[in-house]
């Protein structure tokens, strides 16, 4: 019987862990998300040099958890992004609006993937 206790332990910890994760990466993805939207209606406006402040800020918070993302998260998936933060920031500095649209649309679309795919569902289950 202390072995299915022991067990039941050691499955609810590694629960508690993935609910937790999911959480944080889901918020942690919103945040970048907003960061980069607000970007692009700044580019939009006209105001570069505040949209390339805040995609900056973006990359840095990336940039700070990065130790915690490669344990936890694909390399491939984390590589992607990485590549889309620097391709975003290279458009923004040359100033140009479609591709950079285009570009940071890109990086927003592989954030919700990455959040998606790390989120307790059916769906990621089967």
């Amino acid at each position: 019987m202390k072995r299915a206790w022991i067990a039941l332990a050691i499955l609810l910890t590694v629960l508690a862990g993935t609910l937790c994760h999911s959480f944080y990466i889901e918020r942690f993805t919103g945040n970048l998300i907003q960061l980069l939207e607000l970007a692009e209606s700044r580019a939009e406006a006209g105001e570069w040099d505040l949209a390339e402040r805040l995609s900056q800020t973006a990359h840095e918070k990336w940039d700070k958890k990065d130790g915690y993302l490669h344990v936890l998260l694909r390399h491939s998936d984390t590589d992607q992004i990485y590549m889309g933060f620097y391709e975003v920031e290279e458009f923004l500095q040359r100033q140009e609006d479609g591709e950079y649209s285009a570009a940071n649309a890109k990086l927003i679309a592989q954030l919700e993937l990455l959040s998606e795919a790390e989120q307790l569902s059916l769906k990621n289950l089967f």
